[in-house]
């Protein structure tokens, strides 16, 4: 699934492009999504200008003159993909499909149908049910050492499994959990209640590093993620642990026998270090 850096990716992309454009029209080729393409829709944005487009978490928001929002999210193989000119023929698995009265279009490819589209306003969007209990943006002032410190007290669960939590910090996903948690030395086994001051500090350090060097890498392409240009990401070739099962650990002594570990944690595969992450 797209995680924080890829959706900023795409976002950034996208906005570069759309913002101050307005819609000519929209094809909805399939509404069953992961939730239904609510009625009206094509109608909606019909003829509406994009005056932003923001994030919250792997959510995009696009945000409209008339105060309407575009929530979307891309799922587990969601693509946004930009175009311009001639319309081209809907591929199989184009499900929505938004153009621009300056010649530029986008289509919202998912395979999968686990994205989502869903129509709110500026005002209801931070109060929306996917959106209203989300935690802070990692990449904001309001995450710091001591607001994670806080969230984690008393909790039972394993850190990596907290950094899952959407409630807890929005937007980090399975690969940048054990990116973020090998840079700050912690393992990911360690009870989230156990944490503490000293290493929540650390921790919100290696996430913000972490998600900063994936967004300037344009994020990382496994299997399905490509940017809106149809680009690959490139941060997967600077991942320390993160399917390197079985390989030398990137910082420890070349000459010793350590190696990346993999274990599975809730049913979702992490990797770390066991000599540098306590």
């Amino acid at each position: 699934m797209p995680e924080l850096p890829e959706v900023e990716t795409v976002r950034a992309g996208l906005a570069s492009k759309l913002v101050g454009k307005t819609i000519d029209h929209v094809l909805v080729r399939r509404t069953d999504l992961r939730i239904p393409i609510p009625a009206g829709f094509a109608e909606r944005l019909g003829g509406r200008r994009l005056a932003t487009m923001t994030r919250r978490g792997k959510y995009m928001l696009w945000n409209f003159d008339n105060g309407l929002v575009l929530l979307c999210h891309l799922g587990m193989s969601g693509q946004m993909i930009l175009g311009s000119g001639t319309l081209q023929p809907p591929e199989k698995h184009d499900h929505v499909r938004l153009a621009f009265t300056s010649g530029v279009w986008v289509t919202f490819r998912d395979p999968r149908r686990f994205g989502l589209m869903d129509l709110t306003t500026l005002d209801e969007a931070p109060h929306h049910p996917l959106l209203g209990a989300m935690g802070p943006e990692p990449l904001s002032n309001a995450f710091n050492g001591p607001v994670l410190a806080a969230a984690l007290a008393g909790r039972g669960s394993t850190i990596k499994a907290a950094l899952l939590d959407q409630k807890i910090v929005a937007g980090i996903g399975n690969i940048y959990a054990s990116e973020a948690l090998y840079r700050a030395g912690i393992s990911p086994r360690r009870k989230a209640g156990s944490v503490g001051p000293v290493r929540a500090e650390r921790l919100v350090a290696a996430i913000v590093a972490t998600l900063n060097d994936a967004i300037a890498a344009g994020g990382s392409s496994l299997k399905d993620y490509v940017q809106a240009t149809g680009d690959l990401g490139y941060f997967q070739h600077q991942f320390a642990v993160y399917g390197r099962q079985g390989e030398a650990c990137p910082h420890c002594d070349p000459n010793s026998t350590c190696r990346v570990r993999h274990i599975t944690q809730s049913g979702r595969s992490t990797y770390y270090c066991p000599t540098r992450q306590r």
